[in-house]
């Protein structure tokens, strides 16, 4: 049995299905990469498995260490060990980055982190990844950068610590320099006790990240399962010859 088992997934949103039977497994200590064109379902399925309400499942099942994720509510999924990284995300005026993250580090471990710690901790986790300390006075995503806001999304990630991290398009809108920083932070954090799904159109953040197994999504469904040989096939030919079969 998988970490990670998902089953004869289907997800709906305003009326429209969009995912269509997936069923994919990923156990901690392993990375996979989900990659496809636009439009094929591969941020429906990361907001599903975290709890996004606007995705209803219709069918199926996702399973996280033996408990069914199916009627959890984000917390309670974020408190059994699971992360999402958005694609997008979005800006909290008024509330602090730190402010931000003791809150979410205390929710997550359940108890209060003594400040000290927490700012030992967090400084540290920031000069790894070349965040400037400046950002502590800032609110959450607000007139942040690209790179910006995907580095705050890994320094969240470095201060949680899940088991299961769920990463949409990590690597869209940045530049080299900001995709190797954040790439070598993701790389940084892997562990035994931590899968990562990460999802992608490109091959560029695979050249940081070697994933373990790369599944490609079209029309709702996984259309193809390989090894890492797989993305430099589609780097090479593109998503056509597979969309068509999907």
């Amino acid at each position: 049995m998988a970490d990670l088992e998902i089953r004869d997934l289907t997800v709906e949103a305003d009326g429209n299905e969009i995912l269509r039977g997936v069923s994919l497994d990923l156990d901690r200590g392993r990375t996979i990469a989900l990659m496809g064109p636009n439009g094929s379902g591969k941020s429906t399925l990361a907001y599903t498995i975290a709890g996004h309400p606007s995705y209803e499942v219709t069918g199926g099942t996702i399973t996280w260490r033996g408990t069914e994720l199916n009627e959890l509510s984000p917390d309670e999924r974020a408190r059994l060990g699971v992360f999402l990284a958005m694609q997008y995300p979005v800006e909290v005026p008024g509330v602090s980055v730190t402010n931000f993250l003791r809150t979410a580090v205390n929710a997550v471990g359940g108890e209060e982190l003594p400040v000290r710690t927490f700012m030992e901790r967090l400084r540290a986790e920031m000069a790894e990844l070349q965040v400037d300390e400046s950002f502590l006075q800032r609110s959450v995503n607000e007139g942040f950068s690209g790179g910006e806001k995907k580095r705050f999304e890994i320094l969240q990630m470095a201060l949680l610590k899940p088991q299961l991290a769920v990463l949409d398009e990590t690597d869209s809108g940045l530049d080299v320099d900001a995709l190797r920083i954040v790439s070598e932070g993701v790389d940084r954090l892997r562990s035994p006790e931590l899968g990562v799904l990460i999802i992608t159109h490109y091959t560029r953040i695979l050249r940081y990240i070697r994933p373990d197994e790369v599944h490609v999504m079209s029309g709702g469904r996984v259309v193809a399962s390989g090894g890492p040989e797989l993305a430099d096939e589609l780097e090479e030919h593109g998503y056509e010859r597979l969309k068509t079969s999907a």
